[in-house]
């Protein structure tokens, strides 16, 4: 086995069901991305090798598509549909990342498959910015608008709120799909032991966003609190003290929490440790005790004051220093790293986070693989991203029987 999906058949067709697939492929599954006859969008998303675009030098469509197999096709066509159906009768998922009713115009979509098939074994998941109800399914979104509206990116940004609300880069609604997605899926195809049927699994991107904005609905919904954004922290209800301090080393700490325990054993060790350095100050004072079993999400004076304490002691000593020290203490410290720090995290390197995926032309690439191991089945690459259109062959000669006559008349038409 190459996994624990191995042996399901997915079709993946439109961009925002790349994540979904990247998962499940990592996972095992036969992944079969459908590309548009000129390509899809993530071969013309950056970063490029040597910072020069083209179709096959896409870093971003060398990670999403690893593990998946690739073919062309143009469902719209009469030969492109009837190849489409032939498909949906080997797949046992599809994947639909399309706009919402657009492979249903074209007698391609789920509602097409479910005339024909009623209480068929496919499995069929839209992911949809809305939905495929309510009055926004047809609106038009960016991941900028769809971060927006689903509510993180007030959450997100600086204690000067005259800068404005920023989001995270790297299409994160897209992972937030993606990931809904393909807990959907499993979820549909663990009940098809059962029942033996398929069923249609409609995540809305809004609603995935929206369901991890962490305390900020609870906030609002039970105490009609509003959140504040802070900079390189938690939002709260009340402006909390810095958690980010640079140490003398120039890298930057981050302190969960301020720094501030929440178990009388490490506000002990804690203090030890400062006391080591000259630096505990007042805090050894029993009210600073009793501050460790506040609301973190409160602003009292003593848990300012000891995160004071706190950021100028860590401002003296090197960032591994007490990054490595605090986790001694089972405190949440970190170091901040730069990106290009974690390839050689060495607690990556030992779980095996990486492998290596070759780049037509280039050579290899390290990609993160998944973000959890299995023993009977362990993490690997198995297959490069495909370049385009590279295995209309293996799929349609090698699995559909198409001839190869047949197969260049129907890429004259533009079907595939």
């Amino acid at each position: 086995m190459s996994g624990p999906l191995d042996g399901i058949r997915i079709l993946e067709i439109g961009d925002r069901a790349e994540a979904a697939g990247l998962l499940l492929a990592a996972a095992g599954a036969d992944v079969i991305r459908v590309e548009p006859t000129e390509g899809s969008r993530g071969r013309r998303v950056g970063p490029f090798v040597a910072d020069k675009p083209g179709q096959e030098r896409s870093l971003h469509h060398a990670y999403f598509n690893a593990n998946k197999r690739g073919i062309t096709l143009d469902p719209s066509t009469g030969d492109g549909l009837t190849i489409w159906r032939r498909l949906l009768e080997r797949a046992d998922v599809v994947l639909d990342g399309t706009a919402p009713g657009s492979l249903d115009k074209v007698n391609a979509g789920h509602e097409s498959f479910k005339a024909m098939h009623d209480g068929g074994k496919l499995v069929w998941c839209c992911i949809t910015p809305f939905g495929l109800t309510g009055p926004w399914k047809d609106w038009a979104v960016t991941d900028l608008t769809q971060i927006a509206l689903g509510g993180p990116m007030m959450s997100t940004g600086y204690d000067d709120h005259e800068i404005p609300p920023i989001r995270p880069d790297g299409e994160h609604s897209i992972w937030m799909g993606g990931e809904f997605g393909a807990i959907g899926v499993l979820a549909a195809l663990y009940e098809r032991e059962t029942s033996g049927l398929g069923q249609l699994v409609d995540v809305s991107i809004h609603e995935s966003i929206s369901c991890t904005v962490e305390g900020a609905f609870p906030n609002w919904e039970y105490a009609s609190r509003l959140v504040q954004r802070q900079t390189g922290r938690h939002s709260s209800p009340a402006r909390t003290a810095p958690w980010q301090y640079m140490a003398s080393d120039g890298n930057y700490i981050n302190l969960m929490g301020g720094g501030i325990p929440r178990a009388r054993g490490n506000w002990t060790d804690l203090i030890k440790w400062l006391e080591e350095f000259g630096a505990a100050e007042d805090l050894a004072e029993d009210k600073y005790q009793q501050a460790i079993h506040s609301d973190p999400m409160q602003a009292t004076q003593e848990r300012a004051r000891i995160s004071e304490v706190l950021g100028k002691f860590v401002q003296s000593r090197p960032a591994e220093e007490v990054y490595r020290r605090g986790q001694g203490l089972h405190l949440p410290y970190s170091v901040i790293r730069r990106p290009e720090q974690n390839l050689d995290d060495p607690h990556w390197i030992a779980r095996g986070f990486f492998g290596e995926v070759d780049i037509p032309d280039f050579g290899k690439a390290r990609i993160p693989i998944a973000p959890y191991m299995l023993e009977a089945t362990p993490n690997s690459v198995r297959r490069r991203a495909p370049l385009l259109g590279e295995h209309n062959f293996e799929v349609f000669n090698g699995e559909l029987g198409l001839d190869t006559n047949q197969l260049v008349a129907i890429a004259g038409a533009g079907s595939i």
